[in-house]
């Protein structure tokens, strides 16, 4: 069966720091390019950030960048996003999604994944 998760929100204030993770069973995980993305009841879901099976490629939103950073440990089959800088706009659910992309990592849309795990509440307050 596979299963993803991600963990690691909460509440914080803005300009604030937190740092999320993606565990993955069930898939060869360094098959897959692994994508974030966040939704506020009555939006669109928003693609955050992602990064690429093997090279490390990655791709931000431009609302994301300068502040996030995506890695990967394919040892471990885990995946991080780290936020500085945090604004109430961030706030949002978080969820991890995992794809075999054969243009290789960059950015993706929802329809491209295969897989997609429960979210994390991430809540900015002003």
């Amino acid at each position: 069966e596979v299963q993803l998760q991600a963990f690691g929100g909460g509440l914080v204030q803005a300009g604030g720091f937190l740092r999320l993770s993606c565990a993955a069973s069930g898939i060869t995980f360094d098959e897959y390019v692994i994508g974030w993305f966040r939704q506020v009841p009555g939006k669109e879901r928003e693609g955050v950030s992602s990064i690429g099976s093997v090279d490390g490629s990655t791709y931000y939103a431009d609302s994301a960048k300068g502040r996030f950073t995506v890695s990967r440990d394919n040892a471990k089959n885990m995946v991080y996003l780290q936020m500085s800088s945090l604004k109430p706009e961030d706030t949002a659910v978080y969820t991890c999604a995992a794809g075999v992309m054969y243009n290789g990592g960059g950015r993706h849309y929802c329809e491209e994944y295969d897989y997609w795990g429960q979210g994390t509440l991430v809540t900015v307050s002003s």
